[in-house]
């Protein structure tokens, strides 16, 4: 049986026009797929030479499906697998299979939301130092300051406050440098040749290597005080594997460190920034909030009870990134051959799951583009979720998610309770990179 009568994908973007798109494809996907998914339906196919097939899917049952109910034969793609793992070693992101189960199982703990709690002092002492300096009554590039926020509430959760300042700002510069060029290799594969004969690829490499090396001069100097530091750091040096009893080596703590700095650094200034844009356009949303934390002080001086019943700034920012997902896509190749709804797809194929598109799917969101924290609360709340995929789902959803919800919440409510936010534009401009970057987003900050 040939492969053309033994197969069945959904239907197929020529592969002329994917050709002739490309370079605007390269740009900002994201206009394409929706044209795409207009002309073709919830998920489309792209046939690559004789027989690889890559499938873009906006479809809620896809999404479950890969992510969830079979996740077992969907393992990450070479994207994520040797592009990203290239710089940032093999950690809980770029790896598979068993180790990545024994890295979660090892991880998992120091995520435990007790374990959350007490970060929360240390986090709140930070955003408050960040937030000090705000410029009021003026324009201000607002990504650039949540950035800078973010970064710093990671750096000081994971190392409390015993590292230098050099150190971070090294650490950030370096990220920042080797994310810009793995964007440039992601996008722009023809030009893989040019990147090596030029020496980008070893300037990169040699980047990533001083990375570890100031990494590992921390925890050095970690072990060597033997002092007792309630941060991340201290808590990954505490984890031990269920069958040896020993916790990770050296290598495999700087790998996994490296992958909590960019999952937990990006994602959130992005999510930061499109949350304050939409207060910025919303004065009754803002007033929402600064109402829920009166009456929340009035009920307790603790933060973390402050924090949990932060339903409605909970809301916001859910809805925040049901609009701007930070991680807007994401994607699986099946390790055999599957039946995925309709379609009987060979092994090897690369599926796409469009969460951008999900979360803006009108089978699934009424008015899907209007801004609307109602959607996440009360019993609307239960509908949402099923079609809602902020962190990802299923087993390798973000081990961080908790984290990120604390500090997002604990920002938000900062600068809503100082600050009047005013946007300076209605419409927001992104960049879809490894994660849904804003561009020129600008806000001025009035005292309240």
């Amino acid at each position: 049986m040939s492969d053309s009568s033994k197969y069945n994908y959904p239907k197929k973007l020529s592969l002329t026009r994917f050709f002739l798109d490309a370079e605007g494809v390269r740009k900002n996907p994201i206009p394409y797929h929706t044209t795409y998914f207009n002309n073709f339906g919830d998920s489309f196919s792209i046939k690559i030479g004789r027989s690889r097939h890559i499938i873009l899917s906006r479809d809620n049952e896809v999404a479950q499906y890969i992510l969830q109910k079979n996740q077992k034969n969907y393992h990450k793609s070479k994207f994520q697998s040797v592009y990203l793992s290239k710089y940032l070693g093999k950690g809980l992101l770029t790896v598979d299979g068993e180790f990545w189960m024994k890295q979660r199982r090892l991880i998992q703990p120091a995520f435990h939301k007790q374990k959350m709690n007490q970060l929360v002092g240390n986090m709140q002492q930070t955003i408050l130092t960040e937030l000090d300096g705000l410029t009021e009554d003026k324009t201000v590039d607002l990504f650039p300051v949540m950035s800078e926020l973010a970064f710093n509430v990671v750096a000081k959760s994971l190392f409390q406050f015993t590292i230098a300042e050099e150190k971070l700002n090294r650490i950030k510069f370096i990220i920042e440098e080797v994310q810009n060029f793995l964007i440039k290799e992601i996008r722009l594969p023809h030009k893989a040749w040019w990147f090596a004969i030029t020496g980008q690829v070893k300037k990169h490499l040699k980047l990533a290597e001083e990375n570890n090396l100031i990494i590992k001069e921390i925890i050095e100097e970690r072990n060597a005080s033997n002092n007792e530091v309630n941060d991340l750091l201290n808590m990954l040096l505490e984890t031990r594997y269920e069958d040896t009893g020993e916790g990770m080596s050296i290598d495999q703590l700087i790998d996994e460190i490296k992958i909590l700095f960019i999952a937990g650094h990006e994602t959130t200034a992005n999510a930061l920034t499109f949350t304050l844009h939409l207060l910025g356009n919303n004065p009754d949303v803002q007033q929402k909030i600064i109402d829920e934390i009166i009456k929340i002080e009035s009920e307790t001086n603790d933060v973390v009870e402050q924090l949990q019943k932060m339903t409605y700034t909970n809301a916001v920012l859910n809805e925040s990134m049901r609009l701007f997902p930070p991680a807007w896509i994401t994607d699986r190749q099946n390790i055999a051959d599957d039946t995925l709804g309709e379609f009987h797809i060979k092994k090897g194929t690369l599926i796409g799951v469009s969460f951008y598109e999900l979360h803006r799917n009108t089978k699934y969101w009424d008015n899907p583009d209007e801004f609307n924290p109602e959607r996440f609360l009360g019993e609307q709340k239960k509908q949402s979720m099923q079609y809602f995929y902020p962190f990802g789902a299923g087993p390798r959803m973000c081990i961080g998610a908790g984290f990120a919800i604390y500090e997002m919440c604990l920002a938000v409510s900062h600068i809503v309770k100082k600050y009047k936010i005013t946007s300076v534009r209605k419409e927001i401009q992104f960049n879809p990179l490894i994660t849904l970057k804003p561009v020129d987003v600008e806000v001025v900050f009035s005292k309240r």
